[in-house]
C-alpha cells in the first residue's frame, strides 16, 4: 500500500511508521516539528491546523490510505479541525481513511462501551475527539474509526515515562486507584490498524486491551516488568480532585475481535515478563 501516516513522529505514529515501512509498504508520514530518523520514509512537514496544509500534503504523495494518528490534549484546533481538514484533503485526493479515536469520546455512565454507543463526552479532549468522528463520518462515510485506549509499548509510551519519573522522584503526581482505562500494547494496536487499512474496513472498531486496570494498577504493572520500587508509586482518587474527565470507561472490543485477525492483548499479559 502506499500509506500516508499522519502524526507519524508521535508515539503511536512512530510505531505504525515502522510497521508500515517494515512490511514493504510505501509510507510517508507528518510532522510538526521535527522528522522521525526512520530511512526510506517520505516526510513531510504539515500542520493539521491549516487546511491548506492538508490539502498539499495529502495531494501531493496522493495515498491509498490515509491513518490519521494525530491530536493534542489541549488543542481543540489539532484534534477536532485537524481531524475534519484532513477528511477532507481525503476526500478530495481519493483512498482510504482510518481514523484513531479515543475512549475519552465517553463519559462512563454506562461504564462498559460497545461500537454501537454514541459518544457522550465530559471533557473538553474527549469533546474534541468526539466532534473529529463527526465530521470523519460526515465527509468521508467509508472511513473507519478506530477507539482506544492507554497505549503502552516497551518504554516509550506516556504512561511508562510518568511510572518512571514518579518512581525515581523526579516527578510530583498521582496514579488514581479509580480511574479505570483497557490500556493496549502499541505492536497490537499498529497491526490491528494495518489490518483495518489492508482491508478497507469501514465504521467504528474498538481497539483496546482485554483487561481493564486503573491507571495505578498499570503503573505497578509497569514498575514491576521494568524493576522499579512500586512502593514508591503515589496512590489516589480522581474522585477527590475534581479533574474533569471520566472515571470508570471499558471498550468491549468482542465484536472488533471477531472480525480481526490480531489477537488484542491484556496488560496483565503485555506487561508481565516471560518465567
Amino acid at each position: 500500500m502506499r500509506v500516508l501516516i499522519v502524526g507519524g513522529s508521535g508515539f503511536l505514529g512512530g510505531e505504525l511508521v515502522r510497521r508500515c515501512a517494515a512490511a514493504g509498504h510505501e509510507v510517508g508520514a507528518t510532522y510538526m516539528t521535527r522528522p522521525g530518523s526512520r530511512a526510506g520514509v517520505a516526510w513531510l512537514p504539515m500542520d493539521a491546523r491549516s487546511r491548506a496544509d492538508a490539502d498539499a500534503v495529502v495531494g501531493a504523495f496522493r495515498p491509498e490510505v490515509t491513518v490519521n494518528t494525530a491530536s493534542r490534549q489541549a488543542d481543540w484546533a489539532a484534534t477536532a479541525d485537524g481531524a475534519a481538514h484532513v477528511a477532507l484533503a481525503v476526500s478530495r485526493t481519493g483512498g482510504r481513511l482510518v481514523h484513531v479515536s479515543s475512549d475519552a469520546v465517553f463519559s462512563g455512565a454506562a461504564i462498559r462501551y460497545d461500537e454501537t454507543c454514541p459518544p457522550d463526552p465530559v471533557s473538553p479532549y474527549g469533546a474534541a475527539k468526539a466532534a473529529a468522528e463527526t465530521a470523519v463520518r460526515a465527509i468521508v462515510p467509508g472511513a473507519a474509526i478506530a477507539r482506544t485506549s492507554l497505549i503502552v509499548g516497551e518504554g516509550g509510551s506516556a504512561s511508562e515515562a510518568l511510572v518512571h519519573s514518579l518512581a525515581a522522584g523526579r516527578a510530583e503526581g498521582t496514579l488514581f486507584t479509580d480511574d479505570v482505562r483497557c490500556p493496549v500494547h502499541v505492536a497490537d494496536l499498529t497491526a490491528a490498524l494495518v489490518e483495518v487499512a489492508a482491508g478497507g474496513h469501514a465504521g467504528i472498531w474498538h481497539v483496546a486491551g482485554a483487561d481493564a486496570v486503573s491507571r495505578y494498577d498499570l503503573g505497578m504493572l509497569i514498575a514491576r516488568r521494568d524493576g522499579l520500587d512500586p512502593a514508591r508509586l503515589p496512590a489516589g482518587r480522581r474522585a477527590d480532585t475534581g479533574l474533569p474527565g471520566p472515571l470508570d470507561v471499558r471498550l468491549d472490543c468482542a465484536a472488533t475481535q471477531r472480525r480481526l485477525r490480531t489477537r488484542l492483548r491484556g496488560a496483565h499479559e503485555f506487561l508481565t515478563p516471560p518465567h
